[in-house]
C-alpha cells in the first residue's frame, strides 16, 4: 500500500458574501504578487539580488497594516502567492519556463490555501473540510460552501492537502487535493493491446478498433470563431463587450470539458480492458511544426492522453511500456517481418506488402507492430 495525490474538482454556489470575499482575495493575492514581483525586479537592478522568499512573507504583517482590506482575507492564499512566486523565479533560472509576468485582471483569476491542521484540548480542526455526504465544503474565511460533484462518492479517505478556488466565466469551481491511501491489485497479465495514436482516428488500436475524435468539438470551435469576430466588432469598455467575452469564456470551457470526457472516457476502458498497453513515443512539439498536420493536431490531445494513461495504469497496477519514437512501425509488415521503406509519406494508407502480398491497413498494422515491440520489452524485464 501506498499514497497517491489525488484532485477533486468541484463546482461552487456561493452566497453573494462568499462571492464578494472570494473576489476580494483574487484580488489580494494578485495585488501580493504583483507588489512582490515588481520589488525583486528592482532589487536586482539595483544590487544584483533579490530577497528570499521566506524575507518576503516577513513584510505581510506590516503590508497589512498599510493596506487594511489586505486583512480580510485569508492570510494563507497571501503567503502561498508568495510561494508561487518564488517557484516561478527558480524555474525561469531552471530554463524551464519564462520570466515570471505580472498578473492580469482578466487571466487566471484563482488562488489556492492551504489545510491547517490544529489540536485544541483533545480535538483536531481542520481549516479545510470535505463532506460528501451533504455537498459542502469549508474554507478559510468563506466557512461552509455548497457544492455539486462526485454523486456516487459518499466519504472521503485521506488527508486533505490544500485547495484551489478560482473564478471562471462568472462560475466558481473549488480543486482539493487530497492524499489518500492506494492498496494495489495484484498484476496477472491476461491481455495486451498496441496503440497507435493518429490525426483522421484519434487512436487506432491493434484489435482493429478506430477511436475517433469528437465532432461536438467542431461545433463549438466554429461558435467561438463566430463570437470572436463579435468580439472585434465592439467598442473597448463597452457592456456588450464584456458579455461577449463571458460567452467566448463559457464556450472554451465547454471545449475543455468535451475534451476532459473524452480522454477519460477512453482511457478508463483501455485500462479496463487490457493489462499491458503499449504506445508510441510521439514528438509532439516538432510535430506542431509540420505545416500539413499542425492545424489538426490542435483538437487531439495526445499528450493528455499519454499522460493520464500513465498515472491510471500505476494505480491499477497495469503496465503501460512506451516505444522508441524511431521505431519504423508503418513500415514493417505485421505478417512477415519485411520492412517497406517507401512508406514515409502520409497520404498512403493501404499497403500491400512485396514480400508475402499481404495488404495492410496503414495505422492497424502499425498498431498490431507496437503490440510486439511492447511484448518483446515485457518479456526482456522479466529476464532482467
Amino acid at each position: 500500500m501506498f499514497t497517491v495525490l489525488k484532485g477533486y474538482f468541484l463546482r461552487l454556489y456561493p452566497t453573494d458574501n462568499q462571492k464578494e470575499l472570494i473576489n476580494k482575495t483574487i484580488g489580494c493575492t494578485r495585488f501580493i504578487y504583483n507588489r512582490f514581483l515588481d520589488e525583486k525586479i528592482k532589487d536586482y537592478k539595483t544590487s544584483g539580488k533579490s530577497k528570499s522568499c521566506y524575507d518576503q512573507i516577513k513584510e505581510l504583517p506590516g503590508l497589512c497594516k498599510e493596506y487594511p482590506w489586505l486583512s480580510e482575507v485569508d492570510s494563507c492564499s497571501l503567503r502561498t502567492a508568495l510561494f508561487n512566486l518564488d517557484d516561478a523565479y527558480k524555474r525561469f533560472f531552471k530554463k524551464q519556463n519564462e520570466f515570471p509576468k505580472f498578473k492580469n485582471k482578466d487571466v487566471g483569476n484563482s488562488y489556492k490555501t492551504n489545510n491547517i491542521k490544529n489540536t485544541y484540548k483533545n480535538k483536531n480542526y481542520e481549516s479545510i473540510k470535505l463532506d460528501f455526504q451533504n455537498k459542502v465544503i469549508t474554507l478559510p474565511k468563506l466557512k461552509e460552501v455548497k457544492f455539486r460533484g462526485y454523486r456516487n462518492k459518499t466519504s472521503l479517505i485521506g488527508n486533505v492537502k490544500s485547495a484551489v478556488i478560482r473564478r471562471q466565466a462568472g462560475k466558481y469551481y473549488v480543486s482539493v487535493l487530497v492524499e489518500e491511501p492506494l492498496l494495489l491489485p495484484e498484476f496477472t497479465p491476461r491481455s495486451i493491446v498496441g496503440l497507435d495514436l493518429g490525426i483522421k482516428d484519434l487512436i487506432i488500436t491493434s484489435y482493429n478498433e478506430k477511436i475517433e475524435n469528437s465532432l461536438k468539438s467542431q461545433n463549438v470551435q466554429k461558435r467561438i470563431n463566430g463570437l470572436q469576430k463579435g468580439l472585434a466588432r465592439c467598442k473597448p469598455g463597452s457592456k456588450n463587450r464584456y458579455k461577449i467575452k463571458l460567452k467566448i469564456q463559457r464556450a472554451y470551457m465547454k471545449l475543455k470539458n468535451i475534451r476532459k470526457h473524452l480522454i477519460h472516457d477512453i482511457t478508463k476502458k483501455l485500462v479496463k480492458e487490457n493489462d499491458i498497453i503499449v504506445m508510441e513515443d510521439l514528438d509532439i512539439k516538432n510535430m506542431y511544426q509540420t505545416h500539413s498536420i499542425a492545424k489538426s493536431l490542435t483538437n487531439i490531445p495526445l499528450a493528455e492522453i499519454k499522460r493520464v494513461l500513465e498515472y491510471k495504469c500505476k494505480w491499477q497496477n497495469k503496465k503501460l511500456f512506451t516505444i522508441d519514437r524511431y521505431y519504423p512501425s508503418s513500415q514493417i509488415c505485421s505478417g512477415c517481418g519485411y520492412q517497406n521503406k517507401k512508406l514515409k509519406d502520409l497520404s498512403i494508407r493501404e499497403w500491400e506488402c512485396p514480400k508475402c502480398g499481404r495488404v495492410h491497413d496503414r495505422d492497424v498494422n502499425a498498431s498490431i507492430n507496437i503490440m510486439f515491440e511492447g511484448l518483446k520489452m515485457y518479456m526482456q524485464s522479466l529476464v532482467i
